[in-house]
C-alpha cells in the first residue's frame, strides 16, 4: 500500500539548465563521500547508488570524468574523525556527507572545501549553516526533519499502542547531541498532551541499550528510537530487544520497520541522496554552497509491520493502515 505526503520545498534551487548539464568538464573531478553506515549494509549502499545514478544523468560518470572516494565509518567515532581528516587531505572538489557527527567532523577539518550534507536534523543549531535560505560558508544540503517530528512519533505510537502510559526517547548524546534541543521539546509536549509520561534515555553502548530496554519492558513502556546513526547501526539488537521485552517502538526510517520494528515515519533517505546529486553537479560546475539554500524533505513514508504488531498483541488501527505507504505482513 503506497501513498505520498509532501511538505513545502524551500525554493527550487535544485533545478539546473539542461544546456549547462550537457557541458562536459575538461578534467577529472573528485568527490569524497563520508557515511556513518557499514559498507555491507544494503540500505545505504542503495541510497548511494541513487546518488550516483542521478549524477550520471548530469553527465558525471566514475572512471570517465569523475572519481569517488567513499569512506564507511560504521558508526565508529574514531573512524569518523580519521576518515574526515583523510578525505580533506585528498582535496576533493566537493564532499557528500551523511548525518550530523560526520558533518561536524568535516567542519573541524575544513572551512573551504564545498560540502553537501544529507540526513542532518538541525543544520542551523549544529552550526553548519547561518540559515536555511542563506547558508553562508562552505556547506549546504538537505535536512531530514523538522523539530515537530518528535511529537508526531509520540502521536503515532499512542495511536497504535494506546495502553502504554510512558514513552522513552532513546539516543546517544555523544553522536546525537542536537536531539535534546531539537526533538525533545515536541516529544515531551506531545507526551503530556496524550497523558503519557515522557522518559529521556541516554545510552552510550550496547550494554546501556539492553539495560534501558529491559527496564522499559518491565514498565510496559513504548519507545521512540531517535534519529541517531549510532542506534540505526545497532538496529538488529534493538529490534530483538523490543520483541523480547514486548516494547512497541517507532523510528523515522522504514529500514527498521522492514527489519522488524513496529512502525516508522520519516523522510525517504534514498530521495535525499538523489536530490543531493544536482547540488553536487552545480558545485562541480562552479556554484558556491553559500548560494544554494538548505532544503527540507519533500517525500515522506510511513511503514507499519503488522507481523510485529501481532507478536506484541496489538491490532493496527485502520486509520494507520490507510495512511501507511508500506504495510509489512
Amino acid at each position: 500500500m503506497r501513498r505520498r505526503e509532501f511538505i513545502t520545498l524551500l525554493g527550487s534551487a535544485a533545478m539546473w539548465p539542461l544546456a549547462a548539464r550537457a557541458q562536459q568538464p575538461d578534467r577529472l573531478r573528485r568527490i569524497g563521500v563520508l557515511t556513518p553506515w557499514s559498507e555491507d549494509d544494503p540500505y545505504p549502499r542503495a541510497w548511494l547508488s541513487a546518488f550516483v545514478q542521478e549524477l550520471a544523468e548530469s553527465g558525471w560518470r566514475e572512471g570517465r570524468n569523475l572519481r569517488m572516494d567513499v569512506r564507511w565509518a560504521a558508526a565508529d567515532p574514531d573512524r569518523v574523525r580519521m576518515y574526515a581528516k583523510e578525505l580533506v587531505e585528498l582535496q576533493p572538489d566537493v564532499i557528500l556527507v551523511d548525518s550530523t557527527p560526520q558533518t561536524a567532523a568535516l567542519q573541524a577539518n575544513t572551512r573551504t572545501i564545498p560540502i553537501v550534507f544529507v540526513i542532518v536534523s538541525d543544520p542551523v543549531g549544529s552550526g553548519f549553516v547561518a540559515s536555511l535560505p542563506r547558508p553562508g560558508g562552505n556547506m549546504t544540503g538537505f535536512s531530514n526533519q523538522e523539530p515537530s517530528m518528535g511529537g508526531k512519533w509520540v502521536e503515532l505510537l499512542t495511536e497504535i499502542a494506546p495502553d502504554r502510559r510512558r514513552i522513552a526517547a532513546m539516543f546517544n548524546p555523544e553522536t546525537a547531541p542536537y536531539l535534546r534541543s531539537y526533538y525533545l521539546p515536541s516529544f515531551e509536549a506531545a507526551a503530556r498532551s496524550y497523558k503519557v509520561e515522557p522518559i529521556v534515555v541516554p545510552v552510550h553502548g550496547d550494554a546501556d541499550i539492553e539495560t534501558a530496554m529491559t527496564a522499559l519492558g518491565r514498565e510496559s513502556g513504548g519507545l521512540v528510537v531517535m534519529p541517531d546513526a549510532f542506534l540505526v547501526a545497532r538496529r538488529a539488537s534493538i529490534i530483538s530487544l523490543a520483541a523480547r521485552n514486548n516494547i512497541p517502538a517507532i523510528n523515522l526510517s522504514a529500514v527498521l520497520t522492514r527489519d522488524g520494528l513496529l512502525i516508522s515515519y520519516g523522510p525517504d533517505f534514498a530521495d535525499l541522496y538523489r536530490r543531493a546529486a544536482p547540488y553536487v553537479d552545480r558545485i562541480l560546475r562552479g556554484a558556491k554552497p553559500s548560494e544554494l539554500p538548505v532544503q527540507l524533505p519533500t517525500k515522506f513514508e510511513m511503514a507499519v509491520n503488522v507481523k510485529t504488531a501481532r507478536a506484541l498483541g496489538l491490532t493496527v488501527p485502520p486509520s494507520i493502515l490507510l495512511r501507511a505507504d508500506e504495510v509489512i505482513e
